[in-house]
């Protein structure tokens, strides 16, 4: 067996995990059954040996979760608006269109690339340009463009911290972090090893080395140095700059949390160290259901089994 890094993301009473060629979806349903969907899936980057070199394979990888993550968030969703449908007497209008949910129209690719799209255009106006238009302001008192940019760094991190700090005292966003821990604790679980059994991953440390909130901490940090090579009081110049550099910082970005997951030594530690500290906020203790529910979500897309074995005897191809 070829040895294969697991990623996840948690969703709307559930979990979402990627292998190496499908993702599955895990939900508890409000009848507290839990339903797995599997969905076969294969990254562009394997198909086109060409986007797959570094730096460039960062901003692929950086897509394609964008795209995983919303459209399996939204679908997690729809269990829900179907049960709100049936306690209000609508479910038998809806039951045609219910039994080809599965059936993905082309309205509803469009949809959710527009949501997708405007999801994206909103978060680097809030975390990107945002913070470099208020830091224009200060070269009426300096022109020392290493200060205003690191400035501009400190506001952007500011504010998203300030953001996952105001979202963490939400119910329902409390619970997505509890199953945010459950997915993280399972695959730590599994990569250390061990069984996959509730008791385990129990055990198991909520913090992961890949997380997502890492990678966007480090894009935070990451383009601090990057934006210091933009010198220009210009302020459509630095707004333009800022969006056009979005791709060169995910994929440094990404090519950093590649490094750390794949090793453990005091670079990679230093490196990660920032991105675990803000995982404090956006992961919670999961409780035993949960947990059933990100194992299942594994179970979907790995032979936990046989990967658990392969690591006990170091015998991965």
């Amino acid at each position: 067996m070829k040895k294969v890094n697991i990623g996840g993301q948690a969703v709307l009473e559930g979990v979402m995990m990627k292998g190496p060629d499908s993702y599955a979806l895990a939900v508890r349903k409000p009848d507290k059954e839990i339903e797995v969907k599997v969905t076969p899936y294969r990254s562009i980057g394997e198909k086109h040996k060409g986007l797959s070199i570094p730096i460039i394979r960062g901003v692929v990888n950086f897509v394609e979760s964008l795209y995983i993550g919303m459209k399996t968030l939204m679908d997690s969703s729809e269990y829900f608006v179907e049960e709100d449908e049936a306690a209000a007497g609508k479910k038998a209008e809806n039951k045609a269109s219910n039994e080809k949910k599965s059936e993905k129209s082309s309205s509803d690719t469009a949809y959710l690339i527009g949501t997708l799209v405007v999801s994206i255009a909103i978060a680097v106006g809030i975390f990107m340009l945002l913070p470099a238009f208020v830091t224009s302001f200060l070269y009426k008192v300096t022109n020392n463009n290493f200060v205003v940019n690191l400035a501009e760094g400190l506001l952007r991190l500011a504010i998203f911290l300030g953001y996952v700090a105001a979202i963490s005292l939400m119910k329902d966003i409390k619970r997505t972090f509890m199953y945010h821990g459950a997915e993280h604790k399972t695959i730590n679980c599994m990569e250390a090893g061990l069984d996959l059994t509730v008791e385990n991953v129990r055990k198991s440390s909520r913090f992961h080395k890949r997380c997502g909130t890492s990678f966007v901490f480090i894009v935070m940090f990451i383009s601090i140095f990057v934006f210091m090579f933009v010198s220009t009081d210009v302020l459509w110049l630095r707004l333009l700059s800022r969006i056009l550099l979005i791709p060169l910082i995910a994929g440094i970005s990404y090519e950093f949390i590649r490094y750390a997951g794949r090793h453990t030594n005091a670079c990679s530690n230093v490196l990660s160290a920032p991105g675990l500290w803000v995982q404090r906020l956006t992961t919670r203790e999961p409780d035993d259901s949960m947990i059933e529910v990100a194992i299942k979500s594994v179970e979907g897309v790995i032979d936990w089994k046989e990967y658990v074995e392969c690591v006990r005897n170091n015998s991965f191809e």
